[in-house]
């Protein structure tokens, strides 16, 4: 109940600060929607027809008021649904997302654990030398040049894959690996700390102590040790994929939700960067909750902690 309430707070906030954000851009969206030469009595009529002529009060009171009963209003410049958009982009974003970290999660709960292993003690000072350059470097690169890269390698210069679109199971490769690369080197360094904080554990070396097999003691009493504190991270950067993604969608001109809130600010389409913003909120927010329950049913002294 306590997270709910939380939950339950900071989508008010969302609420306020997506609304104030986008009434804070400079510029007029019905004459950006139809014209510098449109006539003044046109331009009135339009905004008084979108309500934008009501004070600010009145119009975050009707955009509370469509939130809560699922009415996001229509574009600007389409006339299309808030609701209809994103319903037809969301599942392609979180698809990519998605994807992205369970590449990100295979890769690097593995290599993590591997490099925790093989440094323990602070034995092969050159592999944890290497390892740390390696993915300290890769965390610090933007999506938007790991995109950049893929496109210039892979598909202009080998042509393995499309450089851009939608366009079958192939199309999916570049992007997901775009979005992947960052957030697996974070959750590697952090697997391998958790890892040598684990492996000096009482319970750990009293397995060691009974000869268990290696395959036994590393999955079943290290991994779960290792992947609480993990899952964490794994939340926070499952978020920052999903904000990720719309630099990414861009650069690959992905059909997703990421594309789209960026044509939808720069043509000051209010109701459809309000919605699009407001459900990134959201997905952050959920997920953020949904981690807070599997922490606590991972590890159940975490509830007594707080």
């Amino acid at each position: 109940m306590r997270r709910l309430v939380r939950f339950a707070v900071a989508l008010g906030v969302l609420m306020v600060a997506s609304f104030a954000m986008i009434h804070l851009i400079p510029g007029d969206p019905v004459r950006a929607s139809l014209g510098p030469a449109a006539p003044y009595e046109l331009v009135e009529a339009r905004r008084a027809a979108l309500g934008l002529d009501q004070p600010l009060p009145a119009q975050f009171l009707g955009y509370v008021g469509g939130v809560l009963t699922g009415e996001f209003g229509t574009s600007f410049l389409t006339g299309e649904r808030v609701g209809d958009v994103i319903a037809a982009r969301l599942p392609t974003t979180l698809t990519l997302a998605l994807a992205a970290t369970a590449v990100a999660l295979l890769v690097a709960v593995p290599l993590g654990m591997w490099a925790g292993v093989r440094t323990e003690n602070g034995r092969r000072r050159g592999t944890e030398a290497a390892f740390t350059s390696v993915t300290g470097t890769a965390v610090a690169v933007p999506e938007f040049l790991y995109s950049i890269a893929l496109v210039a390698v892979f598909a202009i210069g080998l042509g393995w894959f499309p450089p851009a679109g939608r366009a079958g199971p192939e199309s999916y490769v570049l992007p997901v690996v775009a979005l992947a690369i960052g957030p697996a080197a974070m959750i590697a360094r952090m697997c391998r700390v958790e890892t040598l904080r684990v492996l000096g554990t009482e319970y750990v070396r009293l397995a060691r102590a009974k000869r268990l097999p290696s395959a036994r003691l590393y999955v079943r009493h290290v991994l779960p040790g290792t992947l609480t504190a993990t899952l964490t991270v794994c939340g926070l950067l499952l978020t920052a994929l999903i904000a990720g993604s719309v630099i990414v969608e861009y650069v690959f001109a992905w059909p997703g939700l990421g594309q789209r809130i960026v044509e939808s600010i720069t043509q000051k389409d209010y109701p459809v960067a309000q919605g699009v913003i407001l459900v990134y909120g959201v997905i952050v927010l959920t997920v953020n909750l949904l981690i807070d329950l599997a922490l606590g049913a991972l590890d159940p002294t975490s509830r007594l902690k707080e």
